[in-house]
């Protein structure tokens, strides 16, 4: 019993690991989205940090349309960013799940 309880305990250790490293790994997924004009462009992490805005000249005259062109377009680049996030991040934590009798739920 002593064995098996130090092999889960060794299994979740890895996953952990696993999880770690696929969250770094993510880190350098990046996630490109744009207006449907063009106009502005997000550059974001897997893990939803801001690489990088490009705004045309022409939406710097308009303040109100400027912003909500930020908010539709961040919103969108979050949104790809959090699937891809979970579902890499998911599989990695499923994956190093030990056998557990009755914990049948991850699988």
């Amino acid at each position: 019993m002593f064995g098996d309880m130090m092999g889960m305990m060794n299994k979740l250790k890895e996953a952990q690991e696993k999880v770690e490293q696929t969250k770094k790994r993510l880190d350098t997924v990046l996630i490109d989205e744009q207006s449907a004009d063009g106009l502005l462009k997000v550059t974001i992490t897997a893990n939803r940090e801001v690489k990088n805005i490009s705004v045309d000249e022409q939406l710097l005259d308009d303040k109100e349309q400027l912003e909500d062109y930020l908010v539709f377009t961040m919103n969108k680049a979050i949104k790809k960013a959090t699937d891809i996030n979970e579902a890499e991040i998911g599989s990695a934590a499923k994956d190093g799940m030990p056998d557990i009798p009755g914990m049948d739920m991850f699988k």
